[in-house]
């Protein structure tokens, strides 16, 4: 006799599905404004199905936006969102939120503080029979390590426990796609860390596809398998942490990925004249004017031996290593170099430096 799936054994059977089936989220030429100004801009982006994709940019970028379409909270102007194959929002179609098998995760938590934890994380499951939604909840509990807590209230928790409350109340409905809003905002930097590669872990464990908003790129790099970096509502550049930190297309990907130094240069003879020496330009038309940059961490600075004189302005300790500011000649502004603590003596004025090749990037000028 077939079981009922509602019964006890119905209940057991979902415990030991401790998997989602991911899905495959599509953004189709997105297009969004509030009060007549554009806040995303023909943005087209595919999540694949079981990665972790960043959403990456400054404030105003159109991350959260983008995700919130995605939940169904916002509707786009025009463009069309699929699920699978499936169009959950386009110009004849809009699923609320509830249809779409997508999961949101806020930025501040939202945990109910009247409610248990383990009621906050059975909250979306009102479908269920209340047994069986207690059921689903302390495995999601149990999947985030906090089976334990169930009884106590979101105060009685650190801010880490909390976020992972939020978490397994994201989880709790096996969603197929999980959107997570700046979700370590709220951390202590000491925390972030931990939690960050806790919620990977447990991303991975529920095999959910999973779109995480962020504005910090160290933080995107540790998380995403894919990152897509946005400004101003239009889609930069997309690709793993690798691609987009040797490889940037534009002077805006670059200095999102690493502290640089800027100059501007004309291509002369197949090479770019630089304060740091000489720069090859032969990608680029001769006479054609183009911006350097290069990484702080790519100019070497030492005593005697380098390419180019400079005068230490400022030394400022950041424990492992020193910020430096220098005088070179060719530019008015500081050039500004990261080195080891322990590498240059004290009371160091005059020194001389050297840029690594691999750390020097040259763009079009209106690239």
């Amino acid at each position: 006799m077939a079981s009922d799936p509602s019964g006890s054994n119905g209940i057991e059977a979902r415990r030991a599905s401790a998997v989602t089936f991911a899905s495959r989220l599509v953004f189709d030429d997105i297009h969004h404004s509030y009060h007549n100004k554009d806040t995303i801009r023909g943005l087209s982006l595919t999540a694949e199905p079981g990665e972790v994709l960043c959403l990456l940019g400054p404030s105003g970028s159109g991350k959260t936006t983008l995700l919130r379409i995605a939940a169904g909270i916002e509707a786009q102007t025009r463009g069309r969102v699929l699920l699978d194959d499936r169009e959950i929002a386009g110009p004849d179609v809009f699923l609320p939120p509830e249809r779409r098998g997508v999961g949101l995760m806020f930025q501040d938590f939202a945990l109910f503080p009247h409610m248990s934890v383990l009621d906050n994380v059975r909250f979306g499951l009102t479908a269920l029979p209340r047994a069986e939604a207690e059921a689903e909840a302390n495995v999601a509990l149990d999947r985030v390590g906090l089976s334990h807590y169930a009884a106590k209230f979101p105060h009685m928790l650190s801010g880490g426990e909390q976020q992972r409350v939020a978490l397994a109340r994201a989880l709790a409905p096996r969603p197929s796609v999980l959107l997570m809003d700046e979700p370590f905002s709220g951390l202590d930097s000491r925390l972030k860390d931990s939690i960050r590669a806790d919620t990977l872990a447990i991303l991975r464990k529920s095999r959910a596809s999973a779109i995480v908003v962020t504005h910090d790129a160290e933080e995107a790099m540790r998380m995403g398998d894919r990152i897509a970096l946005l400004k101003d509502g239009k889609l930069v550049q997309v690709g793993t942490a690798e691609d987009l930190y040797l490889k940037p297309n534009d002077m805006f990907a670059a200095a999102f990925f690493s502290e640089i130094n800027e100059f501007p240069g004309h291509v002369r003879g197949g090479v770019v004249e630089t304060p740091l020496g000489n720069v090859d330009g032969k990608d680029f038309i001769d006479g054609q004017k183009v911006h350097v940059a290069v990484r702080l961490t790519g100019i070497r600075v030492q005593e005697t031996g380098g390419d180019t004189p400079a005068r230490i302005l400022s030394r400022r300790f950041l424990g492992v290593v020193e910020l430096l500011e220098l005088a070179v000649d060719g530019t008015d502004r500081p050039v500004r170099a990261r080195v080891r603590a322990d590498q240059l003596p004290a009371g160091l004025r005059d020194v001389t430096l050297s840029a690594n090749q691999r750390d020097i990037l040259v763009f079009e000028k209106d690239g």
